[in-house]
């Protein structure tokens, strides 16, 4: 990287103002980049920083943005621009929400607002969430679907098959060393089969979600996972939202986006009250895999939470308890829940998206959970 295009890099960053230090001037195109991160980040100096109060003036910076920067570039902006400056009411507005770009960040704020939305504006802002919804299917459906099928198909596995039913591959390798030279052929003690496709339900899956307003991405990214997994025919799959309240959204499974809008995001948090719902549900304990996704920030009754995990557990029910679902890093979270959650067996941590087939096929074959490194 040259000089001057360093300077320019920190002119950019700087600010220009008394501070700054570069001696470099902007012209053309930098001075049009600098004057939309002036407006959205300039607190002091000559320019004005600010947006405006009206819809179009903003819907103008937006559409600069996107000219100047990156897509990823303008994710963070637009969210800062919510964060820092008050704009999510104006996101209530069509021509506003028809100029963002959209991302997961912009879902939990439109599904934030809630019933505030007004009826012109809903239909626009399902469009918007249902492109996100349906870029994060593009990306994560075929691997969980194979990743999955693969886990289900493995535990399934007999070991008194038919023959028909012989996985002949993995019965020799687990024999050779009962191989007799002299008759050049293995003596298998011990035949392993595959199990045969079925249409019956094998596993069954509780995701149970915590709706608080800090939990907006696990949200979105979990809605589109139960989607996947409530297509998966030997699945039983139920979805649980919770606040202080329960709801159970398993009948909305097939279409993610008609979860997110029946979701109430901002609540308080009852995480025993919704894990008592679930241990309702739970008719076959030892292939159930409960999935709770939270920071553990409760208000319910603690103790209860916890002598109901040890219970699902103690039962076969396996259980798996996330921090967030979600590509932002380590979250926050109350670490002594976590530390009891763990003296159980429970080990509670962050997933990302792209780990959580992995997750998932783990414990729905009961194999230690490929938890990654904090």
């Amino acid at each position: 990287m040259t000089t001057d295009e360093r300077l320019r890099r920190w002119r950019l960053v700087l600010g220009g103002g008394d501070a700054d230090g570069t001696g470099r001037a902007l012209t053309g195109t930098d001075a049009l980049m600098d004057g939309a991160l002036g407006r959205l980040y300039d607190q002091t100096g000559d320019r004005s920083g600010g947006l405006g109060a009206s819809a179009p003036s903003v819907a103008r910076w937006l559409g600069d943005i996107r000219t100047y920067f990156p897509s990823s570039v303008v994710q963070v902006m637009q969210r800062d621009a919510i964060d820092r400056l008050g704009l999510a009411t104006l996101l209530l507005e069509p021509e506003m929400l028809e100029a963002v770009e959209p991302d997961v960040h912009l879902v939990g704020t439109l599904l934030s607002l809630g019933r505030a939305m007004p009826e012109t504006t809903r239909e626009t802002a399902r469009a918007v969430v249902r492109k996100v919804v349906d870029d994060l299917e593009k990306r994560l459906a075929a691997r969980t679907r194979a990743t999955l099928t693969g886990a289900l198909d493995r535990s399934a596995r007999i070991s008194r098959p038919r023959h028909r039913d012989i996985d002949w591959d993995r019965t020799i390798r687990a024999n050779l060393k009962h191989y007799l030279p002299e008759h050049r052929t293995v003596v298998p003690e011990r035949l392993i089969g595959h199990g045969r496709a079925s249409r019956a339900v094998r596993k069954e899956v509780v995701l149970c979600i915590d709706q608080s307003g800090s939990m907006a991405a696990s949200v979105v990214h979990a809605a589109v996972f139960g989607a996947v997994l409530a297509s998966l025919r030997s699945l039983a799959t139920r979805l649980v939202v919770f606040d202080t309240s329960v709801v159970d959204l398993t009948e909305q499974l097939d279409d993610p986006v008609d979860v997110l809008f029946a979701t109430r995001l901002g609540g308080g948090t009852d995480i025993n009250r919704a894990l008592a719902y679930c241990q309702s549900r739970i008719t076959r304990p030892a292939d159930t895999v409960v999935v709770l996704i939270s920071d553990l920030y409760e208000g319910g009754i603690r103790d209860e939470m916890l002598k109901r995990v040890a219970a699902m557990k103690a039962s076969g029910v396996q259980f798996v308890s996330l921090l967030a679902l979600s590509d932002e890093g380590a979250p926050a979270y109350d670490r002594e829940h976590a530390a009891a959650l763990a003296a159980l067996g429970a080990p509670a941590f962050a997933c990302t998206p792209d780990l959580f087939p992995e997750i998932m096929a783990a414990a729905l074959e009961k194999r230690p959970l490929p938890i990654p490194e904090a």
